[in-house]
């Protein structure tokens, strides 16, 4: 058997250490002390939590990883054109560009990603990693820009972001080559014409230019508002309709020297890995080999289980002792009520007949003033 903690040794040591610490030290006087079960039952929860965190394993048969020196660098639209809905079948562009992302990512493992995106600003919204799962989240989080605040964007704005990022990869880390995909629709909104996205041919070894869109447009629904509406078009006061414009996406192909493709169909990126041959990039700048290294079964998750029957058992017994003391503070008040009440009582009938000597005299001068009439 392997172990591979999740901290150094020492660490463990004293986190275990101050819980037993917790759990056994003596209750005051004035505190009701915890039962030998319920002790034992925290103390077992401690060590169940310590054997997970060493992560016990056994060895045993080979894992494939494939290592690909390729870092991808992802450029997408978020202008409120992005939120068009004709992309396969009435869906919103941005909901396109995020399954591409994503599926992309998951037919290079191994390789290193990046996220821009760009509307009236270009944002990193995730800088090189290798974490495949962060690339994920970024791409289910982008959101379009805020509709009341848009003023028209450039669909060349992100370059010169994408060329210092491209620039920074390239002094960084000379042998790994740099593809780029940029996502968008084409629709110029600034009212002065693009810049020309040209890069140093020598920053991009491949990639893609990914349209979406359709030449009957879409609307596009509001962002940034507590309105559900559409974006209306000021001159007609009539929902807006985005639509995309391929040239000018050739355009961009041509200035990167990459090939476009339209993308119309959600087929989880399948095609543009295909369309592009990634995988046929320089040999000397790319290796996309598969080799096996030692794997290892893990056993930390049994004693997650029973950690976890031990923390219901606790939460159970927490929960029952909040409602004993709930019924006791309801019984406790309830008998002071009514002890309150007697002794209210006790004071009224006190007030209405004085008893002792002074009752007496008061009744026989009533006796004496009746005689003397």
């Amino acid at each position: 058997m392997t172990w591979l903690p999740l901290a150094p040794w020492p660490v463990l040591v004293l986190l275990v250490a101050v819980a037993g610490l917790l759990i056994w030290w003596p209750a005051g006087r004035q505190e009701r002390a915890d039962t030998l079960v319920t002790r034992l039952r925290r103390s077992g929860m401690v060590a169940l939590l310590l054997v997970a965190a060493l992560r016990p394993g056994v060895p045993g048969g080979d894992l494939k990883v494939n290592t690909t020196d390729l870092d991808v660098y992802f450029v997408a639209d978020t202008t409120s054109s992005s939120m068009a809905e004709d992309y396969a079948g009435g869906r919103p562009r941005l909901e396109g560009m995020r399954v591409d992302l994503k599926g992309v990512a998951a037919q290079l493992p191994g390789a290193r990603y990046t996220l821009l995106t760009f509307d009236h600003q270009t944002v990193t919204r995730l800088p090189l990693t290798a974490d495949g799962a962060a690339l994920a989240s970024a791409a289910d989080t982008i959101l379009p820009e805020t509709s009341t605040w848009s003023q028209g964007s450039s669909v060349t704005a992100a370059r010169t972001a994408l060329e210092q990022a491209l620039d920074r990869g390239r002094q960084a880390h000379p042998e790994r080559a740099r593809v780029v995909f940029y996502l968008g629709d084409g629709e110029q909104t600034a009212s002065a014409a693009p810049e020309p996205f040209e890069i140093d041919p020598e920053l991009i070894n491949g990639g893609a230019v990914l349209g979406y869109g359709t030449t009957q447009g879409g609307q596009m629904k509001e962002t940034g508002t507590r309105r559900n509406g559409y974006i209306t078009d000021p001159s007609t006061g009539q929902p807006a309709r985005s639509v995309i414009d391929e040239k000018q996406l050739q355009a961009i192909s041509d200035q990167l020297k990459l090939p476009y493709l339209h993308r119309t169909v959600d087929d989880q990126g399948a095609g543009i890995v295909d369309a592009v041959s990634l995988k046929q990039l320089n040999s000397l700048s790319t290796s996309d080999a598969s080799r096996s290294v030692g794997g290892r079964t893990e056993l930390y998750w049994p004693f997650l289980l029973a950690l976890a029957a031990l923390a219901a058992w606790e939460l159970g017994v927490c929960l029952a002792g909040a409602a004993a003391l709930r019924d006791r503070e309801t019984a406790a008040a309830r008998a002071a009520a009514k002890r309150q009440t007697a002794r209210q009582k006790a004071r009224g009938s006190s007030r209405r007949q004085p008893a002792g000597p002074a009752g007496e005299a008061q009744r026989g001068a009533v006796r004496t003033g009746g005689d003397g009439r």
